[in-house]
């Protein structure tokens, strides 16, 4: 949008587009909704892609910036795309955003740079070592203090996980903002990060449950608030097994009907080679289920990121995946038979010391005896 502005385009023919709860960019109601601002051009941004229709039923121009995972085909119909997944070190949605508009206009890096920075540290962590080929970003982290940004990031998200999910709240509050410090004292945001760290410490001692094979393990809550990303997140972090590879946590009250779940690689597993991949073994456990199980959880199963996936399925459907799993199975230990020892024999007895003293003493070399 500041782009936009920058290079001429009045703010009255700008329109922000916020998706409701629960839904995606392809549900109808969106796409309906989306229609009567009568858009000549449609920007996409961090959406997920997916196989769909084109973006609205009227002729518009539209460009998916996205960095989940895809293949080809797996765009809206008629639009152009531009996805990073498939290039190592992914860069974020944001920081893609970025890299594209800031060579368009000379006053772009100074105004969005810090906005690009906090989008970023959302998704990567607020930890990430911005090293080539990413761009050098020491100046922006130096004039708005690092600190700021890295705060700014939980302050943003906040809106969005609570039941509310007032997106329109953080929206505004970037809108308005002209450095990360004004978010910071935003109330609407500070109220809304105070409730989803309440919300967090109730839902996140649900103790974990594991699949049969060791792999995955899974956690169930129930949650208005979009917790579960954040609760999978921190636990991927804690749990420690040799075994392990996949955190999942799911929350059965975000939605009436459905499960909607986040997974994350945990930390041990971390370093394997190959990498663990999330999406893969996912499906991989609906394949080997019947009764087409991986048909019955949707387009919206395992999306994402091989590294950060999740999804949005049937409670039904979720039941049977946690079947195919064998969560709470404990393995059968293998009884092992061990060969019986020879008793021993205390050779050094009395008696056999009188039968050797009884015994004619000879010259032979016992060295020499094969």
């Amino acid at each position: 949008m500041r782009t936009l502005e920058l290079l001429g385009v009045s703010s009255d023919r700008i329109a922000v587009h916020h998706l409701s709860r629960g839904v995606n960019l392809h549900d109808e109601s969106e796409r309906e909704s989306m229609k009567q601002y009568k858009p000549d051009f449609i920007f996409v941004l961090d959406q997920g892609s997916r196989p769909s229709p084109p973006v609205i039923d009227d002729p518009h121009q539209a460009l998916i910036i996205d960095h989940h995972y895809a293949v080809e085909g797996d765009f809206p119909q008629g639009a152009k795309y531009i996805n990073a997944c498939h290039c190592p070190p992914v860069v974020t949605s944001s920081l893609l955003t970025y890299l594209l508009c800031e060579p368009l206009h000379p006053e772009v890096k100074e105004k969005t740079d810090w906005l690009c920075c906090i989008g970023t540290h959302g998704d990567l962590g607020t930890t990430l070592k911005w090293k080539p080929p990413f761009p050098d970003m020491k100046e922006t982290f130096k004039k708005y203090n690092k600190k700021n940004i890295n705060d700014a990031v939980s302050m943003v998200n906040a809106p969005r996980r609570t039941p509310a999910f007032n997106v329109s709240d953080a929206w505004r509050a970037l809108r308005d903002a002209t450095c990360p410090a004004d978010l910071l004292t935003d109330q609407r945001l500070l109220q809304a990060r105070e409730e989803i760290s309440l919300e967090i410490e109730r839902c996140t001692h649900a103790a974990p449950k594991f699949s049969y094979d060791g792999r995955v393990s899974v956690q169930r809550i129930s949650s208005l608030a979009q917790v579960h990303p954040v609760i999978a997140t921190r636990w991927a972090g804690f749990l420690k097994s040799s075994k392990l590879e996949v955190v999942l946590v799911a929350n059965e009250g975000y939605l009436p009907g459905f499960v909607n779940f986040s997974c994350r690689i945990a930390r041990e597993a971390r370093v394997k080679d190959p990498p663990v991949n999330i999406i893969e073994i996912l499906k991989e456990y609906a394949r080997n289920a019947e009764d087409g199980l991986l048909d019955r959880l949707g387009e919206s199963f395992a999306r994402g990121h091989k590294e950060a996936s999740g999804g949005i399925v049937p409670k039904d459907a979720f039941e049977d995946l946690m079947k195919a799993m064998r969560v709470g199975e404990k393995p059968e230990k293998k009884e092992i038979i061990s060969p019986k020892k020879e008793a021993k024999v205390q050779k050094n007895t009395l008696m056999g010391w009188v039968v050797k003293k009884k015994e004619p003493e000879t010259e032979t070399d016992v060295s020499k005896v094969e």
